[in-house]
């Protein structure tokens, strides 16, 4: 089968997150091996490997974006191609979330919650399709995704410039995410509650 530019996006996504678990994920000093740290105005520190796991995550999420606009211009809208889309965000978002806490620059509570959210969430949307429904995407959610973006691209680039003036704007940005990931949750779950448990037609969000 031949792949078209839209699935391209999808999967380069998926090695472009392999990259970043390569560069904050290992322990690199088990090699003999360490990233060059640099210190911006007496207080700010900077490790390397974080600012390139930055930019590969920035264009990682520009390719979010172009593959679905890609494929509904070209008319090359699949369910494979939806599904992958669905795998590659959750694999770029979740499984940087649970590195990041590993290094403990995020709290431990964000990717629990994240990963909990995500699996009753893809839960209602599965038995919603077996019926032959769609759950299309809520405002929340949107917005909760986008800011999630936002916030791990400042987490990755040490909270520059704001880290200068002692603003968490970084971790802020994460929390008001995840708490719009426990939102839209529960939004999910309540307009479908009544078709999941009653067999009745789902509603969208």
């Amino acid at each position: 089968m031949k792949m078209n530019l839209p699935n391209k996006l999808t999967f380069l996504r998926i090695f472009l997150t392999i990259a970043i678990l390569v560069l904050i994920g290992v322990n690199w000093s088990q090699f003999n091996i360490s990233w060059p740290v640099y210190l911006l105005g007496g207080k700010v520190v900077i490790r390397l490997n974080y600012i390139i796991s930055a930019v590969i995550f920035i264009i990682a999420s520009i390719t979010d974006m172009l593959d679905g606009k890609i494929a509904r211009k070209r008319k090359q809208v699949t369910d494979f191609g939806k599904t992958m889309d669905a795998i590659a965000d959750k694999v770029l978002v979740n499984s940087i979330l649970v590195v990041l806490a590993y290094n403990h620059d995020i709290a431990l509570i964000v990717p629990i919650v994240i990963i909990i959210r995500d699996t009753v969430v893809d839960s209602i949307k599965m038995i919603s399709a077996g019926k032959g429904k769609v759950v299309a995407a809520s405002l929340a959610g949107k917005i909760k995704t986008a800011m999630m973006m936002v916030g791990l691209t400042l987490v990755l680039i040490e909270n520059i410039p704001m880290e200068f003036f002692g603003i968490a704007l970084d971790q802020f940005i994460v929390l008001i995410a995840t708490v719009l990931s426990i939102y839209s949750g529960i939004e999910y779950f309540l307009v479908n509650k009544d078709f999941i448990f009653n067999d009745d037609k789902v509603e969208k969000l």
